[in-house]
């Protein structure tokens, strides 16, 4: 029974089933067979033909145990060292690992290794560590091996010896250990414990950082840039610290800020080689190191006033004195938005917070692009580009401006040619989140004029890749980590916005942009914001009810105050359309029966191989009360953690294998982490039979529209009053 288990567990002279290897497994366990109870454990363990259950694990790990079973009794011991299926008790997992280790298991040796290192379950005691290291190590325990070097390193132990230490890394390292690559770079980089070698440092930096560990990645790019075991390569220095950045490192921002730091002029001569869009990097860089309070500008000042600068070369005195000289030489035609312009750049900090009048005639290869719920979308060119900095010796700003000159979006302010203050509300709320955070909001460069229709438009910065819901069938393909990654930049945004003391009050797909070069994403559209504190006016265009269906909490379906709590709501579907790569309820029309299955609790399938505690995230951020929804705060805390652990458990198990456990986390969390990499796994085998394309219901809309009609209509009247 026990043999037929086997064959069927590992696919020999049948086809695998897991199901019938359990079933054998389960049955050779009846019959008394204590390798049996060991693999049945096992199966328990990591959820293998059955459900998981971590006691029933424990419970078969302690049978065979005590029926001699030597690898048993170190998986028991883990179970008690990390309490999982039974309560922590670290005396019993030293009684176990010794018991293991005594019987010749290398895994029990290195865990005997660590209890005796640490003084848990017993006393510490660093010569019996080492002696057990040393044992574990013979045997080819890379862990163990690794460990070994570190006490040669510290002394710990034993006498402290450098070149030993040297040699236990390099053994380690050259059987996979990660973290020993990296020491064993550094060692050959600084030429302690063997003579520097550059070349060597770099080869193992260069596969480290091939692996995604990021201090790796931004060695190399250091090496690079110094040419250092490598040619001098700037661009590829650049790329590597980008790479970095990405995964919001801040260290690796402050060094791409540093590389663009100097003159514009040096940033071109470096940067421009392969492509002009990379001096757009270096800057968007820099400010995002700004974003972090990472740079400060406390010993640089103005050449002209002596006035501190409150952002890189940007002095706010000097510079709102050059805007202010300047007033006379533009108008908008509309006293409203000359004061909106004037009043941006005479407290502009930063050249990110400036707003220009710009003259139709500086637009060039207006094309139709988009539209949206409330106005068409146009793409042009620049032909000056946005402001950089005042040049003191020409006397003119700097502008970024590049051959082809600069790609912007012209967003049309229909029936506008009257504008009035309310009217520019949106903007003024979009332009003051966007000077709170650089990297959230798309860019308002300034306003325009169509002069054929008189009409406004809102010159904003270009993200090629569109909308979210056009890049829905990308994101589907990602790995968690990454999804999880531009979730965060959204709940970001919306943070933003929330301390703000606004709410979105139309979040959906259609409304955030993704940028292909930073990997960012943009809220957008800020038409319905409003301040909180408005939450209970009741005019008539407030009565007015607008969005996308298919997002809207239930409360404001049913005509409710709109509060952040809805925002949360509205995120939840953005959260289910990375698990399926498709709009919500797109096989329904939406019109008075969606609105009443919303009302009614129906929410999006839940799809397959979805994450259990992403799940149940989801699931209570689209709870129909909204005072049972995480606030921004708590969902921010959420998925940050979940990001840290699973980087965490891929630097330590790089083939993606709960080899090692990620130090320091709870049981429920790990559980969580275990969650997406199965997930990822599950992605991967899956990935060429992933399916994006849709038919949309004819009567489905995806841009805001005012509903409140079908609010109104009679056979809803009930619904309100819920």
């Amino acid at each position: 029974m026990f043999g037929l288990a086997i064959l069927y567990y590992i696919g020999e002279g049948t086809e695998k089933d897991l199901e019938k290897a359990f079933h054998w497994f389960q049955k050779a366990v009846e019959g008394g067979d204590v390798e049996a109870m060991c693999c049945l454990a096992f199966c328990n363990w990591i959820g293998e033909g059955t459900e998981k259950d971590l006691e029933k694990a424990f419970h078969w790990y302690h049978k065979a145990a005590e029926g001699g079973i030597v690898e048993a009794m170190c998986c028991l011991a883990f179970c008690y060292r990390i309490g999982e299926g039974i309560k922590k008790d670290l005396e019993k997992a030293f009684h176990w690992y010794q018991k293991a280790a005594e019987g010749g298991n290398i895994e029990a040796m290195c865990g005997l290794a660590i209890l005796y290192n640490n003084g848990e379950g017993t006393e510490k005691d660093l010569k019996k560590a080492f002696y057990w290291y040393q044992k574990a190590a013979k045997g080819g325990n890379v862990k163990a091996i690794h460990n070994l070097a570190i006490c040669y390193k510290n002394g710990e132990g034993i006498e402290k010896d450098l070149k030993k230490s040297f040699h236990w890394y390099q053994k380690a390292a050259e059987g996979g250990n990660v973290k020993a690559m990296y020491v064993l770079a550094t060692l050959y980089y600084i030429g302690k414990g063997t003579e520097k070698d550059l070349e060597k440092a770099f080869h193992w930096y260069q596969k480290v950082a091939e692996g995604g560990d990021v201090e790796a990645m931004r060695c190399l790019a250091i090496c690079y840039k110094k040419g250092e075991g490598i040619e001098k390569d700037l661009k590829k220095a650049f790329c590597w610290y980008q790479k970095v950045a990405e995964g919001d490192n801040v260290k690796a921002m402050c060094d791409l800020a540093i590389m663009g730091r100097g003159q514009r002029r040096t940033w071109r001569k470096h940067f421009t080689v392969g492509t002009e869009k990379d001096l757009e990097k270096a800057f968007y860089w820099y400010q995002k190191t700004v974003e972090n309070n990472k740079i400060s500008f406390k010993n640089e000042s103005c050449n002209k006033c002596k006035q501190p600068y409150t952002n890189f070369q940007w002095c706010q005195q000097y510079n709102s004195n050059q805007f202010q000289q300047e007033f006379s030489k533009w108008t908008s035609k509309n006293k409203y938005i000359d004061k909106f312009i004037q009043k941006a750049q005479l407290n502009a900090k930063s050249n990110y917070e400036v707003l220009e009048w710009i003259p139709y005639n500086k637009l060039s290869n207006i094309n139709y692009y988009d539209e949206g719920g409330f106005s068409k979308i146009h793409k042009a060119i620049s032909l000056d580009g946005p402001i950089d900095s005042w040049n003191f010796d020409k006397q003119q700003w700097n502008r970024r401006i590049f051959q082809t000159g600069y790609d912007v979006i012209l967003k049309t302010l229909n029936n506008s040619s009257n504008i009035d203050n309310k009217f520019l509300d949106e903007w003024k709320y979009h332009y003051n989140c966007q000077k709170n955070s650089f990297s959230k909001f798309i860019q308002i460069f300034g306003i325009t004029q169509n002069p054929y229709n008189s009409n406004y438009m809102i010159v904003m910065s270009y993200a090629k890749k569109g909308n979210l819901r056009k890049c829905l069938s990308d994101i589907i393909k990602l790995n968690w980590q990454d999804k999880l990654q531009l979730l965060k930049k959204i709940i970001l945004g919306l943070k933003v916005i929330h301390k703000s003391g606004l709410i979105h009050d139309d979040l959906h797909d259609g409304n955030i942009l993704m940028s292909d070069n930073h990997n960012e994403l943009f809220i957008i559209d800020l038409g319905l914001c409003k301040p909180i504190s408005d939450l209970q006016t009741s005019n008539k265009k407030d009565n007015e009810i607008y969005g996308v269906m298919p997002y809207m909490a239930p409360e404001v379906l049913r005509r409710k105050p709109y509060t952040p709590a809805s925002d949360i709501y509205s995120f939840s579907i953005i959260m289910w359309e990375f698990t399926s790569g498709v709009p919500p309820f797109n096989d329904k029309a939406h019109d008075h029966q969606l609105i009443y299955d919303i009302c009614k609790s129906e929410r999006p399938e839940i799809k397959k191989n979805t994450p259990k505690c992403y799940v149940d995230l989801m699931k209570k951020c689209w709870d129909s009360n909204p005072y049972n929804r995480p606030t921004i705060t708590e969902l921010e805390h959420k998925i940050s953690e979940w990001i840290r652990c699973i980087n965490e458990f891929y630097e330590i198990n790089r083939d993606g294998n709960a080899n090692y456990r990620v130090p320091n986390v709870i049981n429920k969390l790990y559980d969580d982490i275990l969650e997406f990499v199965k997930a990822n796994k599950t992605l991967v085998q899956e990935q060429t039979n992933i399916s994006t394309s849709v038919q949309l219901h004819s009567h489905a809309y995806y841009t805001s529209r005012n509903i409140t009609k079908i609010i109104n209509s009679e056979c809803l009247e009930y619904i309100i009053e819920v």
